[in-house]
């Protein structure tokens, strides 16, 4: 396919993002940046950039604009590309009023252009799966969302938490930015892609911060066909959380987690969809004249709800006994509760209380969690929001010891893209799985178009954890890999044990090839497989293994144990399949996992299976009682035959794992 050209719009916020994936779609040959837009035209791209959309569309011979500016430029913007002859991409809300929805629909219908809307999350598999998910008729959806905004949040732009900006429609607020996506996805599920599509409105807006939007509201919709749809979210929650669709039925119900793809069903078991770039699926469009996915005219329910928050009158403060006043935000506390409580109930803030019964509505986020007996030690995530440079992967975090302590750090200031526990490889077949850089020989660490990510296809409990597995995706969509993956949590003497075990098969028809920094040429750099990000600021931070201490001593040794202390807490890992070098940092941060490709590259014909055991305690372990532990708990473990296979054949396995001295390590 001849590329086709494409101009970005608005670059110095979300829009970056599109530079990127235009970046992506270029490397794979569908896409050629023509041109930037803005009203401070960047430098140093390589390509015109200007201040007028419709004269950069005409002298570059762009095909496609995607339009990602401050919401009341959007018609404008949108209107004036189309005459200019481009295919819009425009990003989400389209437009902050119908009758600007119309202007934009009459210019697509006139020029005979596709405008498609940027809601992601309806590019997914999952909203059709959400239809037939349950069996049975959806007769509701509630849309819980609880997220937290700092206050920098509301300065980033002239725009930002306005409804209207020098007389100009904007309608920035919680359920009409932010919240977007939720209420589209619900809409389609619902099937209400048309303006009359939607029967009646409910409004609930609130604010807590000192804004004209709403940063708290409830919307209760009944569509046209008798379907309820009662969304409740707030920017003021004391944690992030990952917002979803509670799906009703007359005898079922389940919940698709919209920013991941993912629905749950009422047995506990999670299924992952897969997800259609919106601007591959339009260059599809233009080339080879397929339909696009969300083109504007079914994103009009949409657009009919944020009509009726325009007309709505303004926002109702919070009165301030209500507020937590923290240094970078304010928070509600129990808002988590009531969100939940509304989608469950389908209900509207004020009939669950509101503001009065914050803090008394006990209703816990639905949450992925591993308990050690009946304690609760640890939270699984996955994270819909994070960037490709992130290399998004499900991983541990908050971890905590049986005294509460947490063990885990995710996002630290010096390394971003550390995320708690998990499994994290910097090369597989030439993708970044780690993120962050690349190491490139000769010129260093690089941030390369190049991260993949992993995508749950099913994540199921079984005792004492959760059986998964996942894809391996590269940036162009390939998968290059299959893991199955288990992770179970169990008590043992001295406090919690949490077995980790992962088994990576290839799926592209040839060897996987894994690699570290070091594999390159940067030295001590060994890291990739399974990693444990622990926070920087505990203090007495020392490691030691059963021969070795200290960072120096114990980095790159090859044994079967190693322990990670500080005078709060310890981590003590014990490897149970493979033997691989140990990747260790204490003084730059606290981290440490089995490296797979410790100084060159390992090639993996089949599969490759390691395991490692995890024990989790309270305070400073000494090396007699750490040596303890290893043998106790890799004991204990071996008595449930079956439920972790040895090592993977083919010469990337080592089923014999023996220590520098030669005594053999039993498993």
């Amino acid at each position: 396919m001849r590329p086709v050209r494409v101009v970005v719009a608005g670059v110095h916020g979300y829009g970056r993002n599109h530079l990127e994936n235009v970046r992506r779609l270029a490397a794979a040959g569908r896409a050629e940046l023509a041109g930037v837009c803005d009203v401070r035209p960047p430098s140093g791209l390589g390509v015109p950039a200007a201040a007028d959309l419709p004269s950069l569309i005409r002298e570059t011979g762009a095909e496609v604009a995607v339009i990602a500016t401050p919401i009341h430029t959007h018609a404008p913007l949108a209107v004036s590309a189309l005459r200019a002859g481009a295919h819009v991409l425009l990003e989400k809300p389209p437009a902050p009023s119908v009758a600007e929805f119309e202007a934009i629909s009459a210019a697509a219908a006139e020029a005979g252009l596709a405008c498609q809307v940027g809601f992601q999350s309806l590019g997914s598999a999952a909203i059709a799966a959400a239809r037939e998910v349950l069996g049975e008729p959806v007769r509701a959806i509630g849309v819980a969302g609880a997220w937290t905004r700092p206050f920098g949040y509301y300065t980033r732009s002239a725009w930002a938490g306005r409804r209207r900006l020098d007389g100009v429609d904007v309608m920035d607020g919680a359920l009409t930015n932010p919240f977007a996506h939720a209420v589209a996805s619900a809409l389609a599920v619902a099937g209400a892609d048309t303006v009359d599509s939607i029967a009646g409105v409910e409004l609930e807006l609130y604010r807590a911060n000192a804004i004209e939007s709403d940063d708290t509201s409830s919307a209760r919709l009944r569509l046209a066909d008798g379907t309820v749809v009662a969304i409740t979210v707030s920017l003021c929650s004391g944690r992030r959380t990952e917002p979803y669709l509670h799906l009703h039925g007359e005898t079922r119900s389940a919940r698709l987690f919209y920013t991941l793809d993912e629905i749950e069903t009422d047995d506990g078991v999670r299924t992952g969809y897969g997800r259609a770039d919106l601007l591959a699926d339009l260059l599809s469009h233009v080339r080879d004249g397929t339909e696009p996915l969300v083109p504007l005219a079914r994103t009009g329910g949409f657009t009919r709800l944020l009509d009726a928050i325009r007309l709505a009158p303004e926002p109702e403060p919070v009165g301030g006994r209500f507020v937590r006043a923290e240094p970078s935000r304010l928070v509600l506390p129990g808002i988590e509760g009531l969100v939940v409580r509304a989608a469950e109930d389908l209900k509207t803030l004020s009939e669950l209380g509101f503001p009065e019964s914050l803090g008394t509505v006990d209703a816990p986020w639905p949450e992925t969690v591993l308990r050690a007996g009946a304690r609760e030690v640890a939270a699984y995530v996955q994270r819909g929001d994070l960037r490709a440079t992130d290399a998004p992967r499900p991983h541990l975090h908050p971890v905590r010891t049986l005294g509460g302590t947490v063990v885990t750090e995710v996002q630290p200031d010096d390394h971003v893209h550390h995320f708690g526990a998990g499994v994290a490889i910097s090369d597989v077949d030439g993708v970044n799985f780690w993120g962050g850089s690349t190491y490139v020989p000769g010129e260093g660490p690089k941030i390369l178009p190049n991260h993949g990510r992993q995508r749950r296809r099913e994540l199921r409990p079984v005792d004492g954890g959760y059986a998964e597995s996942l894809d391996w995706i590269g940036p162009d969509g390939t998968v290059l890999a299959a893991e199955e993956r288990t992770l179970t949590a169990r008590p043992v003497p001295g406090g919690w044990a949490l077995d980790f075990a992962f088994t990576l098969t290839g799926r592209t028809g040839r060897p996987l090839v894994i690699q570290s920094s070091a594999c390159k040429g940067r030295a001590g750099a060994g890291y990739g497989g399974f990693f444990w990000r622990a926070p920087k600021d505990s203090s007495g931070l020392a490691a030691f293994t059963g021969e070795a201490s200290g960072e120096k001593a114990v980095h790159g040794s090859v044994t079967p144990w190693l322990a990670l202390t500080s005078d709060a807490w310890s981590l003590l890992f014990v490897q149970t399949a493979g033997l691989d070098p140990w990747f260790v940092r204490v003084a730059e941060y606290p981290g440490a996992g089995p490296a797979l490709a410790w100084d060159e590259p390992l090639t993996v014909p089949d599969r490759l299976h390691r395991a490692v055991t995890v024990v989790v305690a309270d305070g400073r372990l000494t090396p007699d009682r750490a040596r303890g532990l290893a043998a106790a708990a890799t004991a204990l473990r071996d008595r449930e035959p079956g439920a972790f296979p040895e090592a993977g054949a083919g010469p990337s396995s080592r089923p014999d794992p023996v220590t520098p001295g030669g005594t053999r390590w039993p498993r």
